[in-house]
């Protein structure tokens, strides 16, 4: 259903971001958004993120949340079960060279120094989002920490 047609208020999933793109945002297992308000062409929807966004009001949603809540609640119970879903192992960078990754290597038993990607970006908490994204305008409000 369109935005428009909504009510306020009402919990929503399967949100487009462009009119006819198909699904965007809340799809996934248990996730929903709120439709907040509208105002002109623009509807607001503070997302499963915690952001809060305009969109505008010709894109289409789903009215509820996505089933199977659950879902994360899933134990695998051994790293087989994993590999079945095409899953690798996760080797902690910690514990590889320094030609493997930017916290790799030290003598001993080294703690890995400042958090960083592969490529020496830094990670948690280190915002990658560009200041210059023309799409920044429709952002309200960025997601809590």
């Amino acid at each position: 259903m369109p935005l428009s047609a909504i009510p306020l208020g009402t919990i929503i999933s399967c949100i487009e971001l462009r009119p006819g793109q198909g699904a965007v945002m809340a799809r996934s297992a248990g996730t929903f958004a709120q439709l907040m308000a509208r105002d002109g062409k623009f509807a607001t929807v503070k997302l499963p993120s915690g952001e809060t966004r305009m969109v505008l009001v010709d894109c289409i949603a789903t009215i509820g949340a996505v089933s199977n809540s659950d879902h994360q609640l899933i134990v695998s119970g051994k790293a087989g079960r994993t590999r079945w879903l095409g899953r690798r192992p996760r080797v902690r960078p910690v514990v590889m060279n320094p030609v493997d990754h930017p916290m790799g290597g030290g003598e001993g038993r080294a703690s890995g120094g400042h958090p960083r990607s592969r490529k020496g970006i830094p990670a948690k908490g280190y915002r990658t989002r560009s200041k210059t994204k023309s799409t920044n305008k429709y952002i309200i409000e960025r997601r809590k920490k």
